[in-house]
């Protein structure tokens, strides 16, 4: 079971960053963050969801520092006895052992190379990884047994594993995700308010890119009436950053979701808020939600149609999202090193 840790050192008395960002007032949080760890039984997850791209996943934290209003991973954090709302994104609960769980996993014969997403469900970088660098200490096994991965991320924090990315990309399939859903760190701070500016995003994917690591970007959320328009300029700016792949999904808003979501809009764009409503029920089939298995991503309806359709003509023009940007990683790059041999004595 998790336990409760002393907060992390002030980031203003340490080399150490725990918050990267600023609220709408440009002060830091309020809320009292509480860090809680966790002896984890396992820490490669399966996915059976048709919605997501991947089978296999590691999340290194529950709950996430960023406080995205429309994170879909929310209702996960009661099944820990905490809230979905200001409990999600302040108690934050760290797999302490994952690095050694990984190798773990990787030494069993069962497993054979599969790809692995970081992460599937929170940030594998927000803020608390500059303390514990879990992720850093998993990308490191990773390299070490030449493991393909999926990174997804809002934090520019990255930028500080770009050795360990370019070493591992170099033996395997790596792909970093930048998500970056708005133009402008205004509204980014409105909805995502402690994650990384959008502005410093793209400069962490141009490090990374720079170092010949494969980068793309996810414009998800698509919010309509709020972002749609955002499109063309965030893909223009993604390729200029060396992106070659991109996506587009959109806003999912579960039950916890729904009221966290509306009430940070109202505040943030009041005079959209309902505009913005009105547009999700028109591609819900005139619900705010829709749960089925290959809805859940995407919308109906034509005003969908054509936000898919300016998507793909953009992407089709910058030259983004080839067949050899997309490719994966074959099984056989994952490779057990070799142990050393013991010495026989000679007397």
């Amino acid at each position: 079971m998790p336990h409760r840790m002393e907060n992390p050192a002030n980031r203003f008395e340490s080399v150490h960053i725990e918050w990267d960002g600023q609220d709408l007032e440009g002060q830091a949080p309020l809320a009292k963050l509480e860090v809680f760890e966790e002896t984890a039984k396992s820490i490669v997850a399966e996915n059976t969801s048709p919605d997501l791209g991947f089978r296999f996943s590691i999340n290194p934290y529950r709950g996430c520092y960023h406080g995205c209003a429309y994170c879909y991973a929310r209702p996960t954090h009661p099944y820990l006895g905490f809230g979905a709302g200001t409990d999600f994104e302040r108690k934050i609960v760290v797999k302490k052992n994952a690095v050694a769980l990984l190798r773990e996993t990787f030494e069993k014969k069962s497993w054979q190379g599969e790809h692995i997403a970081l992460s599937g469900n929170t940030d594998c970088y927000q803020p608390l990884e500059a303390k514990y660098q879990l992720t850093r200490g998993l990308l490191e096994v990773m390299e070490q047994y030449r493991n393909p991965v999926g990174i997804i991320t809002k934090n520019a924090l990255v930028r500080r594993d770009v050795d360990v990315l370019a070493r591992l990309a170099k033996v395997a399939n790596v792909r970093v995700t930048f998500s970056i859903a708005f133009a402008d760190d205004a509204m980014g701070r409105a909805l995502e308010p402690w994650a990384s500016p959008i502005s410093r995003r793209f400069e962490a994917m141009k490090i990374l890119s720079d170092a010949g690591i494969t980068v793309g970007q996810s414009l998800a959320p698509v919010i309509p009436g709020l972002n749609e328009s955002d499109i063309p300029e965030l893909l223009e700016r993604g390729k200029e950053a060396g992106a070659r792949f991109a996506f587009i999904t959109l806003v999912r808003l579960s039950g916890e979701v729904l009221p966290i979501f509306m009430e940070r809009l109202e505040r943030a764009v009041p005079m959209r808020a309902e505009k913005v409503k009105n547009a999700i029920i028109e591609m819900r089939g005139g619900q705010m939600n829709d749960t089925r298995f290959g809805s859940r991503m995407v919308g109906s309806g034509e005003r969908w149609k054509t936000i898919e359709q300016l998507f793909r003509i953009q992407v089709r023009r910058l030259g983004m999202n080839l067949e050899e940007a997309l490719e994966r990683a074959p099984t056989t790059s994952f490779q057990r090193p070799e142990k050393p041999k013991r010495q026989l004595p000679l007397f």
